[in-house]
Parts: C-alpha cells; structure tokens; sequence
C-alpha cells in the first residue's frame, strides 16, 4: 500500500481513490483535468498586486501588507507552502508592525487555483491567527469550494513528489 503522506489526515476511502488513480497513471490527468490552467504570477511585484487585491476584495480592514514574495527556502522539508509574519519594531517613540506573506517558490509553475488557495490560507491569518473554525469560514468565504482546493492541492503535491 502506497503511504500518502500529504493526505494522512483524510479518510482512508478517499486515500484508496487516491492510490487508485495512482496505480492507474491517471493522478496527473485528474489534476490538469481539474486545473488546467497556470497563472501568470511570476515575479515578486506581481504576487504582491494578486494579493493586494485578494487583500481589498475581502479583507478591507485587515492590516497594510508589507510585502509579498516568492521565497525559495520554503520548501515541503519544513512543511510549509507559505508564512504570514508580523515583525514589530520601536521607531523613535512609535511601535511599527510590517506584515510578510511569503509563498513557496513551487507555486510558481502550480495551477492558479493553488496559487489562490496558499494567499487566502496566509491573508486569512491576517484576520484569525489560529487554524480553527472561524479560520477555515473566512477562507471559504474568500475561495468557495476552499477545502476541495486544499485536497487537491495534497493530491498535487503527492503527484510532484512520484515525478
């Protein structure tokens, strides 16, 4: 039996669907069939202007975002697709708080809708810092369907590690 390590946490009826596409070289079809397109954000700039919009769209009064980027350390070794940071530094007599989103420089070459799902899990934490309930209602209020994303998303990444 094949160990899925992405989809761990889901039942093992749908970690069975999944070996079975598996063992039928139908994963990658399955996802370019679901994702077929790729985003144009290739560059700092641009994933910074993606996410200021995604930003004013639905998080009008959360925070400023500082800055956005691509970042290449990232990697699944440290399990993380992407960080949110808040640094807090005295400036004179003012307390300034500078917001990061950082994302996975694999994300660059993945399906939009992967690239949509890592920047509202990470503006969301702007709102809830905690991965709880409240979390996971605000991320699919901003990508309806947000939790079928994430799924595929695992499936992706089990996918890239098999190539």
């Amino acid at each position: 039996m094949t160990a899925l390590k992405y989809l761990q946490a889901y039942p093992a009826t749908l970690q069975d669907q999944v070996r079975q596409l598996i063992a039928e070289g139908r994963l990658g079809d399955y996802l370019s069939q679901r994702y077929p397109e790729k985003h144009g954000v290739q560059s700092d700039k641009a994933l910074y202007t993606y996410a200021l919009d995604l930003k004013q769209e639905y998080l009008r009064n959360a925070p400023a975002i500082d800055k956005v980027l691509f970042d290449n350390r990232l990697d699944l070794t440290h399990r993380a697709l992407g960080l949110h940071t808040a640094i807090s530094r005295v400036q004179g007599g003012k307390l300034k708080a500078k917001k990061e989103i950082r994302i996975a420089s694999l994300f660059k070459d993945a399906p939009s809708g992967f690239l949509k799902m890592i920047v509202v899990h990470e503006l969301a934490h702007f709102k809830e810092s905690d991965h709880n309930k409240a979390f996971y209602k605000l991320c699919e209020h901003m990508l309806p369907g947000y939790h079928q994303v994430e799924f595929d998303l695992r499936v992706y990444l089990t996918w890239r590690d098999m190539q």
